[in-house]
């Protein structure tokens, strides 16, 4: 038998196709205009970078740190895009023979995707030219990619929605109202912003639409894969704040065991908290999971959150 058509909600991708026509941005003419990046200015906001957790730190040492993490924090967007992407492209085949708009909006999506990617590998390079040599992120994109493009396509995209409704929060919230941030570097974000604002709308579409060809079964198994997922990108923070805890250290020349061990932890507690505890309590993103899955299966993931939770700041643990 057949399975019965999903409806789409056809508006809603028409106005992101809408957007993304008025919106559009080109690298070289809209965002890097022929600048380069002045280790004078910030990279990546203290409400993001958590440098306020390191009293000890310099002025100097302070900005340093937000610009190594910024570094990362761009490489990172490039790293997880390539899966956004071929997840896209993938969900749009149901979309092939039937709503033309829908699979016009999931082209767009994955279009802005490809041209993110490239914007963070430029980046990358003008960020290279100017801060001190030893930095490393060695962590290959399409090993990642496969990783997650094995799961389950639920787990995947509620992991991309989750990517990308962190990505605003993190705008909205630090980004856009910060001072002393490098101009380049702010740019970099805002253009992101603006595209990846209609993406967590089609994220949000496409999930529910394999919330919904789901038995209770299968749900409980994608679950399991989402769990699996946030474990991998755990493992992916817990290597990069190894590295660049070691890369900030070794060349400030900062000596002593006890700072050094600070330091990565406060490297990690950082990251932890862009790239997984911010994207988990944002009110849209709790909404769409708890419309999905049961108590059990939610107490199932607060489990496996839980050892992660402290990486909120401060702030926001004293005012929950």
């Amino acid at each position: 038998m057949q399975a019965p058509a999903i409806p789409t909600d056809t508006a809603r991708y028409a106005c992101c196709i809408e957007a993304s026509k008025r919106i559009r941005w080109d690298i070289d003419r809209d965002v890097i205009r022929g600048r380069s990046f002045d280790l004078h200015q910030k990279f990546l906001p203290d409400g993001l970078s958590l440098v306020d957790e390191l009293p000890f730190l310099a002025p100097a040492e302070r900005l340093f740190l937000g610009q190594v993490q910024g570094r990362t924090y761009a490489n990172m967007f490039g790293l997880v895009e390539r899966f956004i992407g071929a997840k896209m492209l993938e969900v749009s085949r149901d979309h092939w023979l039937g709503d033309q708009t829908a699979l016009e909006a999931l082209v767009r999506f994955t279009d802005e995707e490809m041209k993110h990617q490239e914007l963070f590998r430029r980046i990358e390079r003008l960020a290279a030219e100017r801060m001190p040599p030893g930095y490393r992120f060695d962590i290959a994109p399409n090993d990642v990619a496969s990783f997650v493009l094995g799961k389950r396509t639920w787990a995947v995209l509620a992991l991309t929605c989750h990517i990308e409704l962190f990505t605003q929060a993190h705008y909205r919230a630090s980004i856009d109202g910060a001072s002393g941030l490098s101009d380049l570097y702010k740019d970099v974000f805002l253009f992101h912003w603006k595209e990846e604002s209609q993406h967590a709308i089609l994220d949000e579409l496409e999930w529910l639409r394999a919330d919904a060809k789901l038995a209770p079964g299968e749900r409980d198994a994608a679950v399991d894969d989402l769990i699996a997922l946030v474990a991998g990108v755990d493992g992916i923070l817990q290597a990069q704040a190894t590295a660049d805890s070691a890369y900030f250290t070794q060349t400030l020349g900062m000596t002593g065991a006890t700072r050094a061990a600070q330091t990565e932890a406060a490297f990690l507690k950082a990251y932890r908290w862009q790239y997984i505890v911010s994207g988990v309590i944002e009110p849209r993103f709790q909404k769409v999971l708890g419309g999905m899955i049961d108590a059990t299966q939610m107490a199932r993931i607060q489990a496996a959150l839980a050892p992660l939770i402290y990486a909120m700041p401060e702030r926001l643990a004293q005012a929950a």
